[in-house]
């Protein structure tokens, strides 16, 4: 764990915190697929990705999702932050978008963090802007685009997330994501093919314009 801190968070935090997340935090590694926080569930810790991707999604009363965002290397679930220190369940489900590693740190050390340690309040207060902010857009995605272009958005995020212009993914599965059908994806996914925006395989899409 030492290892994978010190790559990534030994610009962010300060070497004391680092030991402390060591100490405190639990190594978790993320097969693809699996959950990372579920909906209605209580959260006792809250994740801090080390690498890979997690998507959080949104889902209805009837149990529908929609992609809100994705998290990767560096971040953490603002959202599942408040509910932990709230005490409430999570609003929210996020599953690991491909294999992945975290570090689950408990709510008493998060609070106390807060006032002991400067890198974690700024942080902390970052990942509430970041969060927000892509909120934000998923509302505006929602609101003002047609179904094409949320579909091209869509894929240009995944495609910088997983840092690979070629996606192992399903028209079933981006349907899912985007609360739609599978027959207007298939539609939508041919003619940006024919617009020569993507290039459609089996289970893959490859995508050139992101």
């Amino acid at each position: 764990m030492r290892v994978k801190l010190q790559d990534y968070y030994s610009i962010i935090f300060e070497p004391e915190l680092i030991k402390e997340i060591e100490k405190y935090g639990e190594l978790v590694t993320l097969k693809k697929g699996d959950l990372l926080i579920d909906v209605g569930s209580k959260i006792k810790q809250v994740p801090l990705l080390l690498n890979g991707a997690v998507k959080i999604m949104r889902e209805d009363k009837n149990g529908d999702e929609i992609v809100l965002y994705f998290l990767e290397r560096g971040d953490t679930c603002a959202i599942s932050f408040v509910n932990c220190l709230n005490n409430a369940k999570s609003k929210v489900r996020g599953v690991a978008e491909k294999d992945s590693e975290a570090i689950y740190l408990p709510v008493k050390k998060l609070e106390e963090w807060m006032g002991k340690y400067k890198t974690w309040r700024e942080f902390v207060i970052e990942s509430y802007s970041s969060r927000l902010d892509e909120m934000i857009e998923a509302i505006d995605t929602l609101a003002f685009m047609k179904m094409d272009e949320r579909l091209l958005k869509y894929l240009s995020d995944k495609v910088k997330i997983m840092r690979d212009t070629t996606l192992n993914t399903t028209h079933q599965q981006i349907a899912i994501d985007l609360n739609t059908s599978r027959v207007v994806v298939s539609r939508l996914l041919k003619q940006l093919e024919n617009l020569g925006k993507i290039k459609l395989h089996r289970n893959k899409i490859e995508v050139f314009e992101f």
